[in-house]
């Protein structure tokens, strides 16, 4: 049989070869690292037959597909450690994650209920020893008649349910040593490569995500195939654990989240508005630049809104229930909006307003009853404001922008400060054109999106463009030949652009294909942060129209557009890239003065009042504490630019000033204050990308 490699040779290897005979065919050196093989996009184990045909990588360690098989297999590993040191234990699922893998586990028949980090040495050391037998990670396919009868001779209710999902055909377990789990794979070939193991943490996880389900006692670890790797990663999480955006939130007093409100719903605090309005101010600023309308639209819109664009009940599972009305006999929402005679007119809007003696609405229900909904996207809003006056082909493109609030029902156990919330703030916007006009605005969403991550200084990007998984059609809406023209109006913008792709399945949006940017931080971490998307399906739902030059109505197409993502998201991984040491142009407070003594007070106050006028965000500190208190202080609060000013600047009319993380560097000695502000001024600039 013909094999193709990602480099374009082709191999001939006997039929039912398997990635391992391909990896021996090319060095046996590749063969003592090889973990899995890519065929055709689909990670597989090493040791399965290959198909005629395919397009077939090795993956070692260095490889994301690689490292994925290898955390899965030691999930695994885990689940059999558990079930030899806590007879009786109960299994959930067991993924591989980024960094690392974990496995849902119920304790609660076993002699050891609860676990705690005492426990971690003697999982580590089971697992440990349990790799040394170099078990096989041996796949095979069972009739689901059999799998059924192998969890309920081992009493394990959560593969039982997840057992009547699957049909025939499509069940396979994998076996290492004494340990069957119900498992699609890929897997490594066998325990050996698994040399190093560390328990990281535990948290509660409802079986499912579902709240009223049992809660699972969820095990993170990670694994590595030397101590070495081991030991710089561990190095990695220490330093992660300092810039942690809630530990940074809570000490630079950014943002904070309270119980009363409700969980993933964050407050922003004085400083955290700054920043976030620095940031609000720097997009608007550019939008406008580049021709970007601003628009407003409601927290809240009709269901019917939201069926017409598919957003319900396609993101059913994360929305916040719909509210519904109270219905009189005549089917008519019903409230305190009535005149004197009490009548209510057809079609009335009842839950926006009315006496004191309107009805609440009611929260929940499925059918196909008008109500409303908290919107989970701006995008069908802004469809409306599009259709709302006739549109020509000179009018296009239409470009809206709005930093418009959001809702998603996001599981408990899946918040996280502010990268998991369940309110946040999109920079949408949506670009409404002709079709010749696609590549070209679809180019300037890219050109802003760069412009943004640079002027934060994201410079480790991929360029992913998430497509739809051809497998699952019933995800996504719309004709396949307007996906095709999607996806390939993205692949040529991108080339164009000269930016270097991947192309993942079954990442696209439901009503479209997108170009995510996967962004690195400082610390080697992986986050999607700018979007840019484009949609054939959205004007189609809407009946969206332009007159062409022929007085023909034709279908603008839409993109979709978001360079940071979301403001939430953006500024926690923001803050752990940069350990909350923001540049100038961005931090909370930028200038810090610092009077010696009370005496100078007045002249500090007086060099504030100049930099505030200046548009700077200035604070002063006239406390009666040591001038080198206020500057650690000051330190600490991680301000950009600290003027100290005594006597001799009081009477000079200059200020003495220090830069913030600069150590032996930091004093940068006396200075006249028009100068200084001249140059922050044109150190803003050129952060901004302006100068």
């Amino acid at each position: 049989m013909q094999i193709t490699l990602p480099d374009g040779t082709e191999k001939e290897l006997p039929d039912g070869a398997t990635g391992r005979d391909l990896a021996e065919s090319i060095s046996m050196g590749l063969a003592r690292n090889a973990l899995a093989v890519d065929v055709n996009g689909e990670v597989r184990d090493l040791d399965r037959p290959l198909p005629d045909g395919a397009t077939v990588s090795i993956l070692t360690w260095e490889s994301e597909g690689g490292q994925a098989a290898f955390w899965h297999s030691s999930a695994h590993l885990m689940a059999e450690a558990l079930e030899a040191l806590y007879p009786g234990v109960r299994l959930g699922i067991g993924p591989a994650i980024d960094n690392g893998f974990y496995y849902d586990v119920d304790l609660s028949e076993t002699d050891h209920p609860v676990l705690s980090s005492d426990d971690f040495p003697a999982i580590e050391a089971k697992m440990k020893e349990l790799a040394r037998q170099d078990s096989r990670f041996e796949r095979r396919d069972v009739s689901k008649a059999e799998a059924v009868a192998h969890f309920e001779d081992k009493g394990d209710p959560y593969k039982l349910e997840l057992l009547e999902g699957l049909d025939d055909g499509a069940i396979t377990f994998y076996t290492q040593g004494a340990f069957t789990d119900l498992c699609r794979g890929p897997h490594i070939a066998s325990t050996k490569p698994i040399k190093a193991v560390k328990v990281l943490s535990l948290a509660g996880a409802y079986w499912r995500g579902d709240e009223s389900r049992p809660q699972l006692t969820r095990i993170y670890g990670v694994s590595f195939p030397k101590q070495k790797l081991l030991d710089e990663h561990l190095e990695r999480l220490e330093l992660a654990k300092q810039r942690d955006h809630r530990k940074l939130g809570r000490e630079l007093e950014l943002f904070m989240f309270s119980d009363k409100v409700g969980p993933g719903l964050p407050i922003w605090l004085p400083k955290g508005a700054r920043l976030r309005e620095a940031l609000v101010d720097f997009l608007k600023e550019e939008q406008v630049r580049r021709g970007y309308e601003p628009v407003v639209t409601p927290h809240i819109g009709r269901l019917d809104l939201f069926r017409t664009s598919g957003h319900y009940p396609y993101y059913a599972d994360s929305q916040f229930p719909p509210m519904f009305a109270p219905q009189s006999a005549a089917g008519v929402e019903t409230g305190g909006a009535a005149g004197a005679g009490g009548a209510v007119s057809e079609g009335a809007e009842i839950l926006n307003g009315g006496g004191a003696d309107e009805a609440a609405p009611v929260v929940g229900g499925a059918d196909d009853r008008d109500g409303y909904l908290l919107k989970p996207m701006n995008c069908p809003h802004h469809t409306q404001i599009y259709a709302h006056k006739p549109r020509s082909y000179r009018d296009l493109p239409v470009r809206l922008a709005e930093f418009g609030t959001v809702y998603r029902y996001e599981q408990s156990g899946e918040l996280g400060g502010l990268t998991r919330v369940r309110g946040f703030t999109q920079d949408d916007a949506h670009v409404f054109c002709r079709p010749d006009q696609v590549k070209g605005e679809f180019k300037a969403a890219i050109d802003l999106t760069l412009t943004v991550l640079r002027a934060l200084d994201f410079q480790d990007f991929t360029a992913q463009i998430s497509l739809r998984d051809p497998a699952d059609a019933a995800k996504y809406i719309g004709e396949a030949a307007q996906w095709d023209a999607a996806e390939q109006a993205i692949r040529e913008a991108a080339s164009e652009m000269g930016l270097d792709t991947v192309e993942v399945e079954g990442e696209a949006a439901f009503y479209g294909p997108k170009l995510d940017f996967m962004v690195r931080d400082a610390l080697g971490r992986q986050w999607q942060l700018g979007t840019v998307q484009v949609d054939y399906n959205l004007p189609e739902r809407f009946d969206l129209v332009y007159t062409d030059e022929h007085d023909d109505r034709v279908r603008p197409v839409m993109l979709h557009r978001a360079p940071f993502g979301s403001l939430e998201r953006f500024v926690g991984v923001l803050l752990e890239h940069t350990g909350g040491n923001l540049p100038l142009w961005l931090a909370p407070t930028q200038v810090k003065v610092l009077p010696i003594t009370d005496d100078q007070n007045e002249y500090a106050g007086q060099v504030a009042k100049t930099l505030g006028g200046a548009g700077f965000r200035v604070e002063t500190d006239t406390r009666s504490e040591k001038v080198g208190r206020k500057i650690r202080d000051a330190e600490v609060e991680k301000v950009p630019v600290m003027l100290v000013v005594g006597r001799k600047e009081a009477e000079a009319g200059t200020v003495s000033v220090r830069r913030h993380g600069l150590g032996d560097d930091s004093d940068q000695g006396s200075q006249p204050l028009d100068a200084l502000r001249d140059a922050f001024l044109d150190e803003i600039a050129r952060g901004l990308g302006r100068a």
